[in-house]
């Protein structure tokens, strides 16, 4: 199993390549838990995620042989750009497996970091097969995205980096997908602070480890799907599944509306940009997946900032809209003049601000001379909207929330 010294070791190797990364304490956060948060900023990492720790240390200790032959991987995006630029940097030609969905902007980052894209399959796990038909084919070394020691280790080093950095650390909070990441953090910090929990936290719709934990024994999901696409992975590995067993204390899941939240309160409150994959540790505390005493010390690891632009946009959005922020409604109206005047007049004394509004007149659902409006708005809060939504009601309008 995966040793403290191995992840020692990966240090040599990874630091020429990969930064150092800040922990930063959060006021923001701290205040709105109770516990003295510390964020692990591997956003900020070269290629925008801890992956090119794993994948440096894994290319380095190839063999002149296997470096000559090159190397292939499969990736959602963010194990695809660390293999690309630590292949280049070792002057080794990369092939890389992505899905066909995979974010365009992972896929860009990808080939600039001089990586040969092939686009394949639907999500990773398919990707996945088809690089090992080029593993075989082409005599390449395929760089497990997490299912490798080698890699194991140079994730872990993370975890080497919070210890020294936070030596009064009571938890650690990491995102699991394949597994990589959370066996290395967990080997690092288990073998220094024995009495430190690790906590691991999957996406619902993506949750193998958890249910593996539950079962005793590795389970495949058929199918994956949330917003945290760089942990959208069907079956954790082998040798991550061992090491989480042995020193990870519990496995949490998050929903994918909690990882929007997590996502949004960042960019807003901590001018912090992460991906999907990156919010799931904050979203677990900040929704108490798991118990922690008041002023205990946490770390949530933010694993990733690569996050295509119109994901942002739709992701941030529904954060508005679970935070109360941002309100959509559906009315009806008596189509005559001043009807919209006096819905309106109720929604500017409540003081919400107004996005869109749109008018259909030919649903088959109102009468004749009726027409239904909705109503897109800026609110301040929960408790703004049920202000608003109270008034309108009693007002006699039937407002329907809209998703």
């Amino acid at each position: 199993m995966l040793t403290l010294a191995d992840v020692r070791a990966a240090r040599e190797r990874v630091e020429a390549v990969a930064r150092r990364t800040p922990l930063e304490y959060s006021h923001t956060f701290s205040e709105m838990t109770g516990a003295e948060v510390h964020l692990k900023l591997e956003n900020t990492q070269r290629t925008g995620s801890f992956k090119i720790r794993g994948a440096t240390n894994r290319i380095t200790t190839l063999s002149d042989e296997e470096k000559d032959a090159g190397v292939v991987t499969a990736s959602a995006g963010n194990h695809a750009q660390g293999v690309a630029l630590a292949a280049s940097r070792a002057g080794v030609n990369s092939k890389i497996v992505m899905p066909e969905y995979a974010p365009i902007s992972k896929v860009k980052a990808t080939e600039r970091y001089g990586g040969d894209v092939v686009l394949y399959g639907n999500d990773y796990d398919e990707a996945q097969a088809k690089a090992h038909e080029i593993e075989e084919s082409e005599g390449r070394t395929y760089v497990h995205a997490f299912d490798d020691e080698y890699v194991m280790a140079g994730q872990g080093t993370i975890g080497l980096e919070i210890a020294a950095d936070c030596p009064d650390l009571d938890t650690v909070v990491v995102p699991i997908g394949g597994g990589g990441l959370i066996s290395g953090i967990s080997t690092a910090i288990k073998e220094q602070f024995p009495d430190a929990r690790v906590i691991g936290v999957q996406a619902e719709q993506a949750s193998s480890a958890a249910d593996s934990l539950n079962k005793g024994s590795i389970q495949t999901i058929d199918e994956v799907d949330t917003i945290a696409d760089g942990i959208a992975v069907r079956r954790i590995g082998d040798k991550p599944f061992e090491v989480i067993r042995e020193r990870v204390d519990e496995v949490v899941t998050v929903s994918d509306e909690e990882i929007a939240v997590a996502l949004t309160y960042l960019l807003e409150r901590s001018k912090t940009l992460v991906e999907g994959a990156g919010a799931v540790a904050l979203a677990a505390l900040l929704f108490e997946k798991f118990d922690y005493e008041e002023g205990e010390v946490v770390v949530p690891a933010l694993c990733g900032g690569n996050i295509d632009m119109n994901t942002l946009t739709t992701v941030v959005m529904r954060g508005l809209v679970e935070t109360g922020r941002y309100l959509k409604i559906r009315t009806e109206l008596k189509d005559r003049p001043g009807s919209l005047e006096q819905l309106i007049g109720i929604i500017a004394a409540e003081k919400a601000n107004i996005y869109a509004v749109r008018h259909d007149r030919t649903s088959r659902k109102i009468a004749l001379n009726a027409t239904e409006v909705e109503i897109d708005l800026e609110m301040r809060g929960p408790d703004h909207v049920d202000s608003l939504l109270g008034e309108l009601r009693g007002a006699g309008y039937d407002v329907e929330v809209l998703d």
